[in-house]
């Protein structure tokens, strides 16, 4: 099996979330290799124990957070899992009392014609406009790792058109963002959506999405 790395895994507040970050490393490891290292970890179970199922539970088709089908909580209760990669970025997160989701994107100073539209809201096009070039790429990237991790938090689910959610500005919520204009398909939902941007290297951004 690869070598995961030894740091301790970053810990987001009271929600007993636990992340890993693994870059740059020479002999990268599987991204599931990393989530099922980090949860064999909080879980005190053998790495090799660990079962990760990719499929949809709803319609077998593989999208959304990954299912941690071994082990469960002491309790019975499911544990949640997700990882996402980017270049040489790998970043897991696993915990027991949350459904949660990862992502991480890259920076780019330019983007396709209409991508903005169609990804983000208004309000947040209008943040975007008055920042810098490079502050804009990182706070973009930032915008849309958030809200892809929200959709595979949600796994099987209605689609929700990211222009229509608006979320905090990344450079003003200190990393901890939330929705501030929401859809009717969430009702009262919305209120219990945090993000909690992750510190990755290079141009990019990592987000893991925290519902409840």
């Amino acid at each position: 099996m690869d070598t995961i790395s030894d740091d301790e895994p970053i810990v987001l507040g009271e929600t007993g979330i636990r992340v890993r970050v693994v870059a740059g490393s020479r002999r990268q490891p599987g991204p599931d290799a990393v989530l099922r290292a980090l949860i064999a970890e909080s879980a005190s179970v053998p790495t090799d124990d660990v079962e990760l199922v990719h499929a949809c539970e709803d319609c077998g088709v593989r999208h959304g957070r990954v299912t941690v089908a071994y082990p469960l909580t002491p309790s019975g209760a499911p544990r949640y899992g997700d990882v996402a990669i980017e270049g040489d970025a790998i970043v897991a997160a696993t915990g027991t009392r949350h459904p949660l989701g990862v992502a991480v994107e890259p920076a780019v100073l330019v983007v396709g014609e209409g991508i903005d539209e169609v990804a983000l809201h208004p309000d947040e096009r209008m943040v975007l406009r008055s920042l810098g070039a490079e502050e804009a790429a990182l706070a973009r990237a930032a915008l849309w790792a958030r809200k892809n991790a929200l959709l595979r938090a949600l796994g099987h689910s209605d689609f929700i058109e990211p222009s229509r959610l608006a979320l905090s500005a990344p450079t003003e919520d200190g990393g901890i963002g939330r929705i501030e204009r929401s859809v009717p398909e969430f009702g009262s939902f919305w209120r219990d959506v945090v993000f909690h941007d992750v510190p990755v290297p290079g141009r990019r951004a990592a987000s893991v999405a925290v519902i409840g």
